[in-house]
């Protein structure tokens, strides 16, 4: 009987994996708390009409990537292609945007029926962050603040770069448009299949293609900067002026227009040059229009999404990823016979109360001094407590290092704790 194997691309998180994602996890949430964002939790699964309506019926994601089904009671359902429309459906929902400003992020998986390369899954996980109820750039600024302040806590500052634009309001954007298809229709046989596609569907997308023969075509196509509304421009303005007294560092990409239907003014995009053609860690812009498009009051928002497994693979491309993140444990407490398995056991108990911070791992088992020290090694322990008969007779416990040439102490059961915290926070 064949075995059963994981769907393709969608790939199991292994547990000498998982402490990495913590680690992502757990920084990301710290900068969040420190900003003052909340976090929300929405389903997996929505009603297909919400994605159809938000990120626009004529997107490759809507068109080709999305896990579509009909229940048992006929209804269509989707697997969440993007985190955005589904948190703005339960804001909504829940009254949450009435009067108020909200700011909101959320994790978890997302769906797309992609083809499967290195950072790029079918099933895969963001990190979103969303705003409402705010109008200016001085938001815009500080999402990019704050996602400065990641890539510093990551250790990634020196390899992303920001970029951003200013794609205008929708009525701007559709003067634009029928500017670029003018143009770009003289050119139809000579741009890439993708292109010629979306030229009739979705053209301001073709600005953002790799294609060489394409790019040549459109280096004297119209720009989108020429058909911007006062209002786009003195909105991208006022937020260069505030990038700029943060110490934001960016660069303006007239081609930036990200692929989904619900963007407006501001745009970005962070990229990075450590990953080869999948550049792009987080990305995001204004969404003004979204909440009215799905039934409610008009509300200013903005937001960012990156990708977890994007992230990961970026701090492991450029070994960024403490030492202490992949260990198991911090001390690892040893039982040499049988009459030392209650007093160790007794005593891991004792430690992870006085030392909640630090990971304490027991023994099981039983087997030889050195069988147990080799377990103790391998997990990754700085210190390993040795307890056998005559220790537990003389209430006292040994401390061998296990990562220092540091030789092995005699130290009582109760300054065990206190020795193990001045020795594990240098």
């Amino acid at each position: 009987m064949a075995k059963i194997q994981a769907i393709r691309g969608m790939n199991d998180i292994l547990p000498e994996q998982t402490p990495v994602w913590q680690f992502v996890e757990a920084t990301v949430r710290k900068v969040l708390r420190q900003y003052g964002y909340q976090e929300i939790r929405m389903p997996i699964v929505e009603q297909t009409d919400l994605f159809k309506r938000s990120i626009g019926e004529v997107t490759d994601i809507v068109e080709k990537e999305m896990y579509t089904f009909e229940d048992r009671n006929g209804d269509s359902l989707t697997l969440r292609p993007e985190g955005t429309a589904g948190c703005v459906r339960a804001a909504e929902e829940h009254g949450l945007l009435f009067n108020q400003t909200r700011r909101l992020w959320y994790t978890g998986p997302m769906f797309r029926h992609e083809r499967p390369q290195k950072g790029r899954y079918r099933q895969f996980h963001q990190i979103g962050v969303e705003c409402f109820g705010i109008s200016g750039p001085d938001i815009d600024a500080e999402l990019l603040i704050l996602t400065a302040r990641l890539w510093q806590a990551l250790g990634l500052s020196g390899h992303t770069r920001l970029e951003i634009n200013s794609i205008g309001t929708s009525e701007s954007r559709k003067t634009y448009r029928s500017a670029l298809v003018d143009y770009l229709s003289q050119y139809k046989s000579e741009l890439d299949a993708d292109s010629q596609r979306r030229l009739g569907t979705n053209p301001l997308r073709i600005l953002d293609s790799k294609d060489a023969g394409t790019r040549k075509i459109l280096e004297n196509a119209p720009s989108l900067d020429d058909y911007l509304d006062d209002e786009s421009r003195a909105h991208f303005g006022r937020l260069r002026e505030l990038l700029d007294a943060a110490g934001i560092e960016y660069t303006i990409n007239p081609a930036l227009v990200r692929g989904l239907d619900y963007y407006g003014k501001t745009v970005f995009e962070w990229i990075t040059d450590s990953l080869g053609a999948q550049g792009t860690v987080c990305a995001g812009g204004r969404y003004d229009g979204l909440v009215e498009q799905l039934g409610g009051k008009p509300t200013f928002a903005v937001g960012f999404a990156m990708g977890i497994e994007r992230l990961i693979l970026l701090l492991e491309t450029l070994d960024l990823i403490p030492d202490h993140v992949n260990s198991n444990a911090d001390v690892y407490v040893t039982a040499m016979g049988e009459g030392s398995v209650a007093p160790a056991l007794a005593l891991a108990e004792q430690l992870r109360n006085e030392l909640p911070d630090y990971v304490v791992v027991t023994h099981c088992g039983g087997g030889s001094f050195k069988s147990q020290m080799k377990k103790a090694d391998k997990s990754g322990a700085r210190y390993a407590v040795i307890l056998g008969e005559n220790e537990v007779a003389g209430g006292s416990a040994g401390l061998k290092p296990l990562r220092s040439d540091e030789s092995q102490r005699e130290v009582l059961q109760a300054e065990l704790a206190q020795a193990l915290a001045d020795v594990l926070s240098n």
